[in-house]
């Protein structure tokens, strides 16, 4: 019983071992662009469930990405298959899209946060015109009367 048990060990052992050898596809993507690729689909995977400018939800980005890199989903397929049987060079890919990818992350957080404290300026110099103007206001109505002789008052009549 004993070397019944070794010998299917054994042969287990030698046939999960795999001699496949993947060819380099005719139209293989380049390193660097399935790196661009890959950023891309990330994003648009992303973006799948955000509303557009129309208002849609749903959509898929995948066709226009392909568009935009002139390939289709077939030779996209077999060049992320051969990428992923070579794993270290498929992780150097994988790996420069995610750095890539921080790096807009912090550049696009830096762009919305001066749009915030633009915003958040004007908002303060509005509240600030409004102050000044019911000072002026105050200022200028004596007994329900407008001052209207004065500079002053065409000041005010500005805002």
């Amino acid at each position: 019983m004993g070397k019944i048990s070794y010998l299917l060990i054994i042969g287990f052992l030698v046939s999960c071992t795999s001699n496949t050898i993947f060819e380099k596809p005719k139209n293989l993507i380049p390193k660097d662009t399935m790196s661009l690729l890959i950023q891309d689909m990330m994003i648009a995977s992303s973006a799948k469930y955000l509303k557009n400018k129309g208002n849609q939800r749903n959509i898929t980005y995948m066709a226009f990405i392909y568009d935009i890199y002139k390939i289709d989903s077939l030779r996209f397929k077999e060049s992320n298959f051969y990428y992923i049987s070579k794993i270290d060079l498929y992780e150097e890919i994988i790996n420069d899209a995610k750095l890539q990818l921080e790096k807009k992350k912090k550049y696009y957080k830096k762009i919305s946060n001066n749009l915030d404290s633009i915003r958040n300026d004007s908002i303060k110099k509005s509240k600030v015109l409004l102050e000044s103007k019911k000072l002026l206001q105050d200022n200028f109505v004596l007994k329900d009367e407008i001052v209207t002789d004065s500079i002053w008052y065409n000041f005010y009549k500005l805002f």
